[in-house]
């Protein structure tokens, strides 16, 4: 299973969005510390979920990164995180 995808069921099975994008940016920081010539190093999380309701910025991705833990400690150098109820 790709970085990506694992990212993917991770943060459906913790939140189910209503809308959820995985983007792969590691092409973008290629030669960066922290990126390696195969990708899935660098990535941007676009997530609408009721989860968020009343939380603030900081807590929505303060949970994203809790629910990444693994992923955040290994292949992952760098996630952008956009969260938000819908």
């Amino acid at each position: 299973m790709s970085v990506a995808e694992t990212i993917r069921n991770k943060l459906t099975t913790a939140l189910s969005p209503s809308h959820l994008e995985v983007i792969d940016e590691s092409h973008l920081h290629a030669g960066h510390i922290g990126a390696r010539p195969e990708g899935e190093t660098h990535f941007k999380v676009i997530v609408v979920s009721m989860v968020f309701a009343g939380e603030s910025r900081v807590a929505a991705q303060r949970r994203i990164n809790k629910i990444l833990a693994d992923e955040l400690a290994g292949p992952v150098h760098a996630l952008s995180i956009s969260a938000s109820a819908p």
